[in-house]
């Protein structure tokens, strides 16, 4: 028999737990007497073995009585970190998904990715954390750990900066402004531990994180930051009349519209208002004696013509809206090269007053690469003259007859959405009116939609913008197609 032990039992190290040797090599690994004899148990020892027996066991740095490990705090440090980590990979992916599955652009999709990634890494590292303070069989769970925590550090870091931007309150503000605090505490404990001591190479495997974090901390503010403006909005609109005929059995004559438009731009866009008018103009036509601008100002002052309108024979104009209708469905999409034509025809008197008759089509839209609409919200009309339904009933002596349109837009980078509050995109319409598009944080309201410099900067955040064609054609060449 050798004079050496059998049984040695080594220094407790930072967390108490002990490991046991038995003939130089290592059979586990204990953290009380109770667990020292059930390893040597199950080698064969008898359960009755005198521990304090220096022939049977050789103890290191203390004897059968040091055991300094406190199982509740090592639980409960284990716990906590298990429990921020595994949070924070729920979260993470809840962020990232929709961009990574449905994003239009490159830059966002990589964003999402990014963050369905981290939460893959966050999963493995609260694997990590229970072996970490545990029994410790893998090397590197401590630099896992780490790392994890430095994920959640990074990213709520990133979310809370977005946050300041408008400082919004939105649910998700419960949850990453914990995470931030829980992360910190993790970094600190875990760096004041060391944690990285076991991994083969740590200088190399630091200057990997650092790398990776950089890199990561690039690609998020391009996305975030970036608006991809790059790709220019082009649209073909056109307005024209077409070949009047007489009515032989009416006093009238039809008159045929064409409208058309076409994307011809790099990116698809949702229509969120459009509208069509056709208005008679009235005049009074003078001998166009004297200098042009005092009747500019007098048609400007008295009659309300349009400031960019100046005519030395015609005077006091009056426009009339004949027609006027919905273009294209509101709420939906056109593609990148779709087109769109509408034909329509509308009648005038054979002897109608008019000496002109325009049409003017206008169209309000959002870039698709921006945001997403709830089209199916979107699309349900809210009848302002409707008693029921109070959020958008108005009294018709005092707003009038409108349609109301409303639905929830979403930003097509996740980021945003996570820090800001909900933004609706809303659409006013009526017939021979001015149309209304607007996206807004705030409810609806007949008197005004808001801080109108928070519209504008939603406006140029999800890319919305109008275009607009018109043509006018006189009477006399209405009727003279017509052969009247």
């Amino acid at each position: 028999m050798s004079l050496r032990p059998w049984v040695v039992v080594e220094s407790p190290d930072s967390r108490g737990l002990r490991r046991v040797t038995v003939g130089g090599e290592t059979v586990g690994s204990a953290w009380s007497p109770a667990a020292l004899r059930k390893i040597l148990k199950r080698l064969g020892y008898p359960e009755d073995m005198d521990l304090d027996d220096p022939a049977s066991v050789s103890w290191r740095g203390g004897d059968s009585r040091t055991w300094p490990d406190r199982a509740w705090r090592r639980r409960s440090t284990m716990s906590l970190m298990m429990a921020g980590l595994l949070a924070s990979m729920v979260f993470n992916a809840v962020i990232g998904w929709p961009d990574a599955s449905g994003a239009l652009t490159f830059a966002q999709r990589l964003t999402g990715v990014l963050f369905v990634l981290s939460g893959v890494v966050l999963g493995i590292a609260a694997i990590a954390a229970l072996d970490y303070w545990g029994r410790r069989q893998f090397r590197a769970s401590g630099a896992v750990t780490l790392l994890g925590a430095i994920i959640v550090l990074a990213t709520d870091s990133l979310l809370l900066l977005l946050w300041f931007e408008e400082r919004e309150y939105t649910r998700y503000l419960l949850v990453y402004l914990p995470a931030l605090c829980w992360s910190i505490w993790a970094v600190c404990l875990l760096v004041r531990q060391k944690s990285w001591k076991g991994v083969p190479q740590p200088k190399k495997f630091a200057a990997g994180v650092v790398a990776t974090a950089l890199l990561t901390a690039v690609s998020l503010a391009y996305s975030t930051m970036y608006q991809p403006a790059a790709a220019p909005m082009h649209f073909i609109l056109k307005a024209e009349f077409g070949k009047a005929w007489e009515d032989k059995k009416l006093p009238y004559v039809h008159v045929p519209l064409t409208l058309y438009m076409k994307n011809t731009g790099g990116i698809p866009v949702y229509i969120i208002n459009d509208i069509y008018t056709v208005r008679g103009r009235v005049a009074v036509y003078s001998r166009g004696e004297g200098d042009l601008m005092p009747e500019w100002r007098e048609s400007v002052e008295r009659y309300g013509a349009r400031e960019g309108e100046a005519e030395l024979y015609v005077d006091q104009l009056e426009y009339t809206t004949i027609s006027s209708g919905s273009f294209y469905e509101i709420g939906n999409s056109l593609d990148v090269g779709q087109e769109y034509a509408l034909n329509r025809v509308f009648q005038l008197p054979r002897n109608v007053g008019y000496d002109t008759v325009s049409i003017d089509l206008q169209i309000a839209y959002m870039r698709k690469d921006r945001g997403r609409i709830d089209v199916q919200e979107f699309r349900s009309a809210h009848r302002s003259w409707n008693k029921h339904d109070r959020a958008y009933h108005c009294e018709p002596a005092v707003c009038g007859e409108q349609l109301i349109y409303r639905g929830r837009v979403r930003h097509n980078n996740n980021l945003i959405n996570v820090t800001r509050k909900p933004r609706f995109v809303t659409a006013v319409w009526s017939p021979g009116d001015q149309f209304i598009s607007s996206i807004s944080s705030v409810p609806f309201n007949f008197y005004g939609l808001g801080d109108y410099s928070e519209e504008r900067r939603e406006l140029e955040r999800y890319g919305a913008a109008r275009a607009r064609a018109d043509a006018e054609i006189s009477v006399a060449e209405i009727l003279r197609s017509a052969g009247l």
